[in-house]
């Protein structure tokens, strides 16, 4: 997993979030769309994988979101017990 450091620009880390989201909806809808073409199941497989990747979109988002605050408290409990 990647580490973020303080010298990485905000707008990387968010538009990478971003494009996660992003890529993991139209993956799914993809596959959905793929597999209904090839057995003729009409939205089903559509709307599952849809979900599926709406899903994980967000879920990616989560722990980008959860592992920028561990490392926002990591910096602050470091800036903090140097100045003590």
């Amino acid at each position: 997993m990647m580490r973020l450091h303080k010298s990485s620009p905000k707008w990387i880390i968010y538009s990478t979030m971003g494009l996660e989201v992003g890529l993991s909806v139209v993956v799914g809808f993809l596959i959905g769309s793929w597999l209904d073409e090839w057995l003729d199941t009409r939205p089903w497989f559509l709307l599952v994988f849809g979900i599926a990747g709406i899903i994980a979109g967000y879920r990616s988002m989560f722990r980008m979101v959860k592992r920028i605050q561990s490392d926002a408290e990591t910096e602050q409990e470091k800036n903090s017990s140097s100045s003590s």
